[in-house]
């Protein structure tokens, strides 16, 4: 399969997940990450790294949420690069309409 480990990733990469291992991760790690939104499909974005040892934590915007994760759970994570993506739709404004009335 082509794609890299989420960990190895530059910061500010958008990218869209392939594959996960849940199988390398811990149940209650893998039910935390479902439940925030990482799952085949979903467009995250790299937006820190931490500056010590292993550069742990990874800061990965999800939506509106950054998250925290260690190397070895990003590293479970298989992505492609979707640079003409968007974050997850959540992340975006709704358009506004100034006066809705006007639209009938």
């Amino acid at each position: 399969m082509a794609g890299e480990r989420l960990a190895d990733c530059e910061l500010g990469t958008s990218v869209r997940i392939l594959a996960v291992d849940w199988d390398h991760l811990g149940n209650a790690e893998a039910r935390r990450l479902r439940a925030l939104g990482f799952d085949v499909g979903a467009v995250l974005r790299l937006a820190h790294r931490g500056v010590f040892g292993g550069r742990d934590p990874i800061a990965i915007e999800v939506g509106r949420m950054t998250v925290a994760l260690r190397r070895h759970h990003a590293s479970a994570i298989m992505v492609e690069a979707a640079p003409d993506e968007g974050l997850h739709p959540a992340g975006q404004r709704p358009a506004s309409n100034s006066n809705p009335e006007s639209a009938a």
